[in-house]
């Protein structure tokens, strides 16, 4: 028999430093889990990813307190942001143009969130992809 879900938590934890302080501590305290026991599984699950790299992760919690995650690939914006080497997007994005990403880098960042998008269609995730640069103020080079 499965085992009943007693609540689901998203959280976004930096890869590899996550400890007991907020938002982790609080968020999963007032569930009742073990805490340090997640941060350990979460740093050892992560260790292969860069340290600081902003995760996504899901995590389920049971009626039991024990619990299961699952992390996901970083944000398309921080993916973005790392691969033409800046610190933010631009504050008026159809007027200030704060740098360029060549379309196949666009397509490098859409076969990494392929498992994590609601589609199967490369070509669509690419859209969406392009979308976000252009909102962050990003030309597209072809």
């Amino acid at each position: 028999m499965a085992k009943q879900i007693k609540s689901i938590v998203k959280l976004q934890i930096p890869s590899g430093v996550a400890t007991p302080a907020p938002p982790i501590g609080p968020t999963l305290g007032q569930h009742g889990i073990n805490i340090v026991e997640f941060c350990k599984k979460f740093n050892h699950v992560t260790s292969g990813v860069k340290n600081n790299t902003p995760l996504p992760t899901i995590i389920t919690i049971y009626v039991d307190n024990s619990f299961t995650f699952i992390c996901k690939s970083p944000p398309v914006t921080f993916l973005i942001k790392q691969m033409i080497n800046i610190q933010t997007g631009s504050d008026k994005p159809g007027k200030n143009i704060i740098g360029k990403i060549n379309y196949n880098l666009i397509k490098e960042i859409a076969q990494l969130k392929i498992k994590d998008m609601n589609t199967i269609k490369l070509e669509s995730i690419i859209k969406s992809i392009i979308g976000s640069a252009k909102s962050m103020g990003i030309i597209i080079n072809e």
